[in-house]
């Protein structure tokens, strides 16, 4: 179980499209890592940075090199990333992020993995998705990043789902805001997978149902909805969503309409999901996660239930 309350990276995770033709040293030399963390710990022109900002959270050991193998606009101010990872010894849970190491940048980025790990387990890839901002690594991702730019990443974060074969099943809901649906998306398609090889096999992890509350300003914004509403197309009995748009000034087209409510996610609807059964995720803007983690408490969910990250 992740630890509730994780001061986030507060970035992204998406689906590219180009593929991969060679794969990079699966291992960085010491003075390649020295290169890449040599200013590190400088302050960006943000108010703290990604390394300061989350200097005692648990982090893996394993720097991995990577490789950019795709990128595509999710939308008009975010840009996905895939990116191949040859080190067997690199793996991740749904819901983590990466420390995101740029040659000649010294600042670290930070940004959640929307992929689940079985995309690295069968093609050694892992997908993020970068919404532009002026701190350097999303400018380096916007501007200057190229197919095959060769960068280093390192796994952290304490805000994950990783259920255990002998656990019991456990429903989820899920709650984003705005580009805090990354490592939300990470654990929904992690989840659709063991339900997958549940459903296949009878082997692995048991899940129960999801529900997902996604709120961004516009249809436009809300990142990877032709993803969710796959999985929810796929899996009718154990995945639903509820999508929110705050500042909708055109028309929803017909096929969104059945799942797009005009107005902020509530407290009441998600009481409606609240039992002794249930795990709630939080991501999005700091107020939004303040917000829900203490109606849940006030409404009796016990806080090792309720798991938020927040991204800034």
């Amino acid at each position: 179980m992740a630890c509730v309350g994780i001061l986030a990276p507060g970035l992204v995770g998406g689906a590219v499209g180009a593929v991969c033709t060679r794969a990079v040293s699966s291992r960085l030399t010491p003075s390649t890592v020295r290169h890449l963390t040599l200013s590190s710990t400088m302050k960006s022109n943000r108010k703290t940075d990604h390394l300061e900002r989350t200097a005692s959270v648990v982090r893996r050991e394993v720097v991995a090199a990577a490789k950019v193998c795709g990128a595509a606009s999710e939308s008009p101010l975010v840009k996905s990333l895939r990116l191949l990872i040859a080190d067997k010894d690199f793996s991740f849970k749904a819901g983590q992020w990466i420390d995101f190491f740029i040659p000649g940048v010294s600042v670290v980025g930070g940004f959640s993995i929307c992929s689940s790990p079985r995309l690295l387990e069968k093609e050694r890839m892992i997908e993020l998705a970068v919404k532009y901002a002026n701190h350097p690594p999303a400018l380096w991702i916007h501007n200057e990043c190229a197919l095959d730019a060769e960068v280093a990443v390192r796994v952290g974060g304490e805000f994950f789902f990783d259920p255990q074969p002998t656990d019991p099943p456990r429903n989820l809901v899920l709650i984003a805001g705005g580009v805090g649906i990354n490592p939300l998306l990470s654990i929904l398609k992690y989840s659709a997978d063991l339900h997958r090889e549940w459903a296949n096999k009878r082997s692995g992890c048991e899940i129960g149902t999801i529900k997902l509350f996604y709120s961004a300003k516009n249809t436009s914004e809300l990142l990877f909805k032709e993803n969710i509403l796959d999985l929810v197309n796929e899996f009718p009995e154990k995945i639903a969503c509820s999508l929110h748009v705050t500042k909708q000034t055109t028309q929803i087209s017909a096929e969104l309409r059945p799942y797009i409510t005009e107005g902020r996610i509530t407290e009441e609807q998600i009481k409606d999901h609240i039992s002794n059964e249930t795990l709630f995720y939080i991501c999005g803007p700091p107020p939004m996660t303040d917000f829900f983690s203490k109606q849940l408490e006030n409404n009796h969910v016990p806080r090792e239930h309720i798991c938020f990250e927040k991204w800034w």
